[in-house]
């Protein structure tokens, strides 16, 4: 199926979306911390190179995780409280990592720069299997643009480490709050010079679709591995009520190819017709 009237946007959500930050962070974390634990020059207490030693792949899993959850935390009570005082992602990032490494026995690990160039992780994401060659495609057609609560300087880093050609980078930091807020996504409508409904939000996450779609935008949710919160009841619920407009599945790693399909995009050319109409003007 195609979406009619043909949208001019698509709006993607970064983080899980375009971005495997699970493998990334998580082997990042076991890279570092054995570099550290044979390092000449790193004096580590002998209690602290027991807990990091006894650290499994499955324990650094679960510390990304714990770091991905802090920032869902985060975003959601700052763009549901406006006396909250702004905080960049990168910023909290680099906090919620020392809070998780005293949590975790692991203060002393790393050196302070160290830490703080660890906290910058979330800048070298790789990109899914399909993203880069999908979101081509898709420019072919439409304007591809970031909508991300991740910071400015996070997501033009993202797009040039993993190759993803966005026509354009829109951070909830331009808005002064975060996605789920309206602001958000009809702040990013409006510098497009476009209504709610000529854009299409991209996401891997259920709870970012139905808030595009509450605020007139219309959806394509793409299934990526891990990363739904929501429970089966509550995605089959979403599927039932029909306001996701186009449901790709996770089957193989073709996600935004098979997207590209179902928006009358021929891939096998490697060519979609330009619509005269579809791209605005300023964007080119």
């Amino acid at each position: 199926m195609t979406l009619q009237p043909t949208p001019r946007a698509l709006l993607f959500d970064v983080f899980g979306t375009c971005v495997n930050w699970r493998n990334s962070v998580t082997a990042a974390l076991q890279t570092l911390a054995h570099a550290s634990l044979n390092s000449a020059t790193a004096s580590l207490a002998s209690t602290l190179r027991l807990r990091a030693s006894s650290m499994t792949p499955a324990d650094w899993a679960l510390f990304a995780q714990e770091w991905r959850n802090s920032y869902k935390v985060f975003t959601k009570q700052l763009a549901a409280d406006t006396s909250v005082p702004w905080m960049s992602v990168d910023e909290h990032h680099l906090l919620s990592l020392r809070e998780l490494l005293q949590k975790w026995g692991l203060e002393g690990l790393w050196s302070e720069e160290e830490v703080k160039e660890l906290s910058l992780v979330w800048h070298r994401l790789e990109a899914w299997g399909d993203a880069a060659e999908g979101v081509g495609l898709l420019n072919t057609r439409f304007a591809t643009c970031t909508l991300s609560n991740g910071n400015v300087s996070l997501l033009e880093d993202l797009r040039e480490h993993s190759k993803i050609p966005f026509t354009q980078i829109f951070s909830a930091e331009l808005f002064g709050t975060y996605k789920p807020s309206p602001a958000v996504y009809l702040g990013a409508v409006e510098k497009l010079g476009l209504q709610p409904n000529d854009c299409v939000m991209v996401a891997a996450h259920l709870p970012d679709l139905k808030a595009a779609k509450e605020n007139g935008l219309r959806t394509v949710y793409v299934e990526r591995a891990g990363e739904e919160d929501w429970s089966e009841e509550q995605i089959d619920e979403a599927r039932e009520a029909g306001w996701v407009d186009i449901w790709v599945g996770e089957g193989g790693n073709r996600g935004f190819i098979t997207m590209a399909e179902r928006l009358g995009i021929d891939v096998e050319s490697g060519k979609g017709e330009r619509l005269s109409a579809s791209v605005p003007s300023h964007m080119g």
